[in-house]
């Protein structure tokens, strides 16, 4: 019953910060794009994206390099990180510790220290089973032709220096991201 309430709480949480933000991020892992979105309109598309090399789904577990479906928040922006800038997502969710838990990947003190994160309007605990430090960062000194030819990520969205500079200009801590 717990479980249940909280995600109810979570889902109408999402509505009304959604409702209160002017732009948020749909990324599109098959077509290798993020659209910056306003309300339902796309304003503006960056292509050729990269994520993780394991694909993307619902993570397993730490270390297997797949980009997670899902609705999260910029949680924090690292300005000087290797890869140029870093946006930080709230990943693991309450929705993917609910999937972990009932899979028996996170245990019950596992699924309460993301759950209640999340109801602080926190970053939920990045060091858990299901990994952590999920972001969308730049290339930093990487070689672009690499970031072209294939995914190349841990499980991270990948822009080039060009497009994380521009990207940084419209997003902050907070905006909604939508990861399918």
């Amino acid at each position: 019953m717990f479980r249940i309430c909280l995600l109810l709480w979570t889902f109408f949480y999402a509505i009304g910060a959604t409702a209160n933000s002017d732009v948020w991020l749909l990324i599109d892992t098959k077509a290798r794009k993020i659209e910056v979105k306003k309300g339902d309109q796309t304003i503006e598309t960056l292509d050729s994206i990269a994520i993780g090399r394991g694909g993307a789904g619902f993570k397993l577990h730490r270390g297997d390099d797949i980009t997670p479906y899902g609705s999260y928040r910029i949680g924090w922006v690292g300005k000087n990180s290797t890869f140029k800038k870093f946006f930080g997502l709230t990943y693991p969710s309450v929705e993917d510790a609910d999937k972990a838990l009932r899979r028996g990947v996170i245990d019950q003190l596992t699924y309460y220290r993301i759950v209640s994160a999340h109801q602080r309007n926190a970053t939920p605990p990045q060091n858990t089973p299901l990994g952590g430090q999920i972001g969308i960062h730049g290339l930093g000194r990487a070689d672009p032709r690499v970031h072209q030819a294939f995914d190349w990520t841990h499980g991270c969205i990948a822009l080039t220096n060009n497009q994380i500079d521009h990207l940084s200009q419209i997003v902050d801590t907070g905006t909604l991201v939508k990861i399918k």
